[in-house]
Order: C-alpha cells, then sequence, then structure tokens
C-alpha cells in the first residue's frame, strides 16, 4: 500500500511549477522583494504573490511587510523531507536492480554465433 505524505504531495505541487522553482532558486542566493521576483518573470505583482503563497504554505519561503515592500526569504529546511523521501526511492530502486543483476548472471550464456 501506497503511503501518503499530505505535507510532501504539497512540496512536490509548489516545486511542479518552474516559475515557483525559480523563485526558490532566487532565494537561494538571498532575501528578495517580491518586485525583484516578479521582474524577470513579466508577471504582474499579484500573480507572483499566488506564487509566494503556494511557496509559504509549504514552508519553502516566508515574506513580511516593512511598509510598503515585501521581502521573502528561503527556508530550505523543507526540501529535507523531499530529499529523505527520493534517497528512500534510490534506495529501494538500486536493490531492484542489484537483484535483476544477481537473476541475469544465474542465466546461462548463449555462445556467439560467428
Amino acid at each position: 500500500m501506497t503511503k501518503h505524505y499530505p505535507q510532501l504531495d504539497r512540496l512536490f505541487h509548489a516545486l511542479a511549477d518552474p516559475t515557483r522553482r525559480g523563485i526558490v532558486e532566487r532565494l537561494l542566493t538571498g532575501p528578495a522583494t517580491v518586485s525583484d521576483l516578479a521582474a524577470p518573470t513579466g508577471m504582474a505583482l499579484p500573480t507572483v504573490m499566488k506564487h509566494i503563497s503556494v511557496l509559504e504554505e509549504t514552508g519553502l519561503v516566508r515574506s513580511e511587510k516593512s511598509g510598503r515592500t515585501r521581502m521573502v526569504q528561503a527556508t530550505p529546511a523543507p526540501l529535507t523531507a523531499a530529499q529523505a523521501w527520493i534517497e528512500e526511492q534510490r534506495q529501494i530502486w538500486e536493490a531492484r536492480l542489484d537483484r535483476l543483476e544477481d537473476y541475469l548472471a544465474t542465466l546461462p550464456t548463449e555462445p556467439d554465433d560467428d
């Protein structure tokens, strides 16, 4: 039975969008204003704010308003859960491939027809 991880589902959903991934990548270099984040996308500020809201729901970013400026910064800790899940999947697949390799090694080899 498949395990259900709602937090992980939201995280992968948030990262599935290239704009949101771009925002996270940019914020990993340091905090930025919403205007700074919107500039390279060509999107309107409300649209970028919707993307930031999705990222905030996952805990990947946080923002705070100071006067008329909203500063956003990355909080990459939630990526640890995704990394752990990916590592678990990698180990499962490596074990499966090792078993396949072991099985294939038991099969008789056919002589070359040269």
